[in-house]
């Protein structure tokens, strides 16, 4: 277990939390969401004591080992793969190296073996004969290869560095589990193993994710960060999203409710106040006035963008054909032979662990790399606009706003229109006035987003939308893209995202594997191995 007693931070005058008093008990798993900026990340490294309180203190009774998924991906570089992952049960670790050292001794004496033998038990007793079995099954469930334990960590690329630290964070059972994004950059087949891990995990997990799928399939409490106050909801993702949906809304009724009652005790004090008459009645009504709640409900700080993509022209039938299309790039050969066709309609999500294929086929199908041999042919009527996993290129420029930016993008260049479309997407006021060089990663999606909008076309390309965004703006673009009339061809590791747009899958390595027309969760059960 862990708790928290009156907790306070604050950062350059920002309020955080205040006075956060929680508990996190063993056999559940706590969702912790939350705005982006309302300090999710921040208060993981408060629990994890990296950062200290202002005010308060985190009680982790007994010698509970606590364990954290680490982001520095270059802290093991010079450490082997299979050993980074025991050193994630830390007493583990350092026994066995006192034992390593012990038994290399030219000289081994009595007192020496007198430790040695202490070794050994308490070897047994964190169950070291298993460990490296143990360490090496994670390893194989999350995609790490045999042939990967014994290469440095410096070898691996940065997707499997992703999984190993994954790995040591998981190891050795920890008491508390406390983990920061931890499907990012993981494939489908690594995040199933995950939600398996964790469903079946029995003690404390604390997790911020902004896969709902992953959320709704592992969680059994929601910690929402809001109001600067840490909350704790029973149930799921979803059932939380449900259940403040529905509160608010009782709440705001009841707001409405109050506000009327008073304005009907007000006119009634009002106009008979100087009647003597009607002068206890009057009294009577201004106490029924004051004891009503008529604060203000207070303001989320959770905002949602507003995502629309509506095409200028409808596409014609023969929208697009890809035939024998192929690329090598250092020497690798990327895609071999890639042929497929897509019709008007088609919301095609490209799968597979293959995730440099995957963009590079449509960094080729956008115009932006050519490829070695192949042909592709766009329908006449089709028109495209493109949204890259890099998207940096686009805000390396010298525009002095973001609606300047935007403008030129936009067919129509008046300031106002721009700046309210731009408030759609959550830049108003000041915000709109930003250089595009300064945006963060979640802003710069948005202006991304808008810019595709702008651009009335029939076909989008996505790879990976989601990436940087926070839950609220996730669905959003899940909407939008639901809705659009077009074509779409796209990436995503956002499980609900997949299985709500696509209505067909195309499996990617180096060349095409699979085509199903059906949907994401078909797919998966279709690629299930039988029996």
């Amino acid at each position: 277990m862990i708790s928290t007693s009156n907790v306070s931070l604050r950062f350059g005058g920002k309020k955080l939390f205040e006075d956060v008093n929680v508990k996190f008990t063993p056999g559940n798993c706590y969702g912790l969401i939350g705005a982006n900026g309302a300090g999710k990340t921040t208060f993981l490294k408060v629990l994890s004591k990296e950062i200290e309180p202002n005010t308060g203190e985190i009680i982790i009774p007994g010698k509970l080992r606590l364990s954290v998924l680490k982001q520095d991906h270059y802290a093991y570089d010079s450490v082997p793969v299979l050993k980074t992952v025991l050193m994630g049960n830390e007493r583990l670790y350092k026994v066995m190296q006192e034992k390593d050292e012990l038994y290399a001794k030219a000289e081994f004496t009595e007192e020496d073996g007198v430790r040695a033998s202490d070794l050994e038990s308490e070897f047994a007793e964190l169950n070291g004969w298993e460990a490296e079995s143990e360490a090496g099954v994670m390893l194989a469930g999350l995609g790490i290869s045999d042939e990967l334990h014994t290469k440095l960590m410096s070898e691996l690329d940065a997707g499997d560095k992703v999984k190993v630290l994954l790995a040591q964070a998981l190891f050795g059972q920890p008491d508390i589990l406390l983990l920061d994004e931890p499907t990012n950059h993981l494939d489908i087949y690594a995040i199933q193993w995950l939600e398996e891990f964790l469903y079946n995990f029995q003690n404390t997990v604390i997790v911020v994710s902004h896969d709902r799928h992953f959320l709704n399939k592992v969680c059994t409490h929601m910690a929402d960060i809001d109001f600067n106050k840490v909350t704790i909801y029973s149930g799921n993702y979803e059932f939380w999203r449900q259940a403040t949906e529905l509160n608010q809304r009782l709440r705001s009724d009841q707001s409405k409710k109050n506000a009327d009652k008073a304005e009907e005790l007000k006119s009634f004090i009002q106009r008979f106040s100087a009647n003597a008459s009607k002068s206890r009645q009057a009294s009577s009504r201004q106490k029924q006035l004051e004891k009503l709640d008529l604060g203000e409900l207070p303001v989320s700080t959770r905002r949602q963008p507003f995502v629309g993509f509506d095409p200028k022209r409808e596409a014609g039938n023969d929208l697009l054909t890809v035939s024998g299309l192929n690329k090598t790039i250092n020497g690798e050969v990327i895609l071999k032979n890639v042929s497929f066709t897509i019709k008007k309609g088609d919301k095609v999500a490209l799968v597979g662990r293959n995730d440099v294929a995957k963009t590079l086929l449509l960094d080729i199908l956008a115009g932006e790399v050519e490829p070695d041999s192949g042909s592709i042919a766009w329908g006449i009527t089709t028109t495209r606009s493109y949204f890259p996993t890099d998207n940096s290129k686009y805000f390396e420029v010298d525009a002095n706003s973001l609606v300047d930016w935007l403008r030129e993008y936009s067919e129509d260049k008046d300031e106002s229109f721009l700046r309210g479309f731009l408030g759609k997407m959550l830049f108003s006021g000041e915000d709109a006035l930003k250089r595009p060089r300064v945006l963060s990663g979640g802003e710069k999606v948005r202006c991304m987003l808008a810019k595709m909008m702008l651009s009335g076309a029939n076909v989008l390309l996505f790879d990976g939308p989601t990436a940087h965004l926070d839950l609220e703006s996730i669905s959003a673009v899940n909407e939008g893209v639901k809705r659009f009339k077009g074509t779409v061809l796209f990436t995503s590791h956002d499980h609900e995202f997949v299985q709500t747009v696509a209505n067909r899958i195309i499996e990617l390595d180096v060349t095409v594997t699979e085509d199903m027309t059906c949907s994401y969760d078909e797919y998966l059960e279709a690629k299930k191995p039988t029996a």
